[in-house]
């Protein structure tokens, strides 16, 4: 069993299979890392977010489309799986810690070291071990189909962190199209705040949290967390309310109404 990274594209059964868009993907994450690691701590803002939009929308196509698959083909996908979920998992949760901590906080440094090296184990456990497993026990056809459909969910997955949701369908397959139309609106919303918005940096800010906290309550609706394992779940008590989510959406609507207001 050989890593994809001592593979050619075509020894991946080409282009367009799943395992040459995974190690696309990985290659990018790499290069992304580096600047990352390299940038001032007051510049690594929107490298961050690209970080972001590659690796949740990476690891939710994973969990849709590749995950359910090696259960069913392999006697062992459960357990093979089920790490790289728990990999998932401790993502999400260490990078809305991070996204919650002020950008002069001496923790901040800590917890993007530690995001970092889970993402660099992150994709030497699928490379190394899962992938390898799937390419020996699908067709190179089947390798391409899955590429097709892994792509097809990537494109339009959630580009934040999530880590209520289900790492498994059904639950993430429902949470899916709310929170990615709430993602990639605040994704372009910070772009423009990372680029300046002058006059409009605060009602901007404003609007960006809103949908953040709406993300917040969409985690919450029923049947989120369906077929999740309880090793992935993360406990209520630790996160804020229903009550507090909403009242702070409301706020923050309210902030950015005021605001936009006295701009006119």
């Amino acid at each position: 069993m050989k890593s994809l990274a001592q593979q050619t594209e075509q020894d991946m059964s080409g282009a367009a299979s799943v395992l040459s868009r995974q190690k696309r993907d990985h290659e990018r994450l790499d290069r992304l890392l580096n600047r990352l690691g390299a940038a001032p701590a007051d510049q690594q803002a929107p490298l961050l977010m690209r970080v972001y939009r590659l690796v949740f929308p990476h690891a939710f196509a994973e969990e849709a489309v590749l995950w359910p698959t090696l259960r069913r083909v392999l006697p062992d996908g459960e357990l093979l799986t089920l790490r790289v979920e728990q990999e998932h998992q401790q993502i999400n949760e260490l990078v809305a810690e991070l996204d919650g901590t002020a950008p002069d906080s001496s923790d901040r440094a800590q917890l993007l070291e530690r995001i970092v090296a889970l993402l660099r184990q992150d994709v030497r456990d699928e490379e190394d071990r899962l992938l390898p497993r799937l390419q020996d026990a699908v067709s190179p056809a089947q390798l391409r189909r899955l590429g097709w459909a892994w792509e097809a969910v990537r494109r339009i997955a959630p580009t934040r962190a999530h880590p209520i949701v289900s790492r498994r369908p059904p639950g993430n397959v429902l949470a899916a199209l709310p929170l990615s139309l709430l993602d990639r609106s605040r994704d372009g919303i910070d772009a423009l705040l990372h680029r300046g918005a002058g006059p409009a940096t605060e009602p901007l800010r404003a609007l960006s949290s809103a949908l953040a906290f709406a993300s917040n309550l969409v985690e919450r609706l029923p049947g989120m967390r369906k077929g999740e394992d309880p090793s992935t779940s993360v406990s209520d008590k630790h996160l804020p309310g229903w009550r507090a989510a909403a009242a702070a959406t409301v706020v923050a609507g309210a902030v950015l109404a005021v605001r936009s207001s006295r701009g006119r």
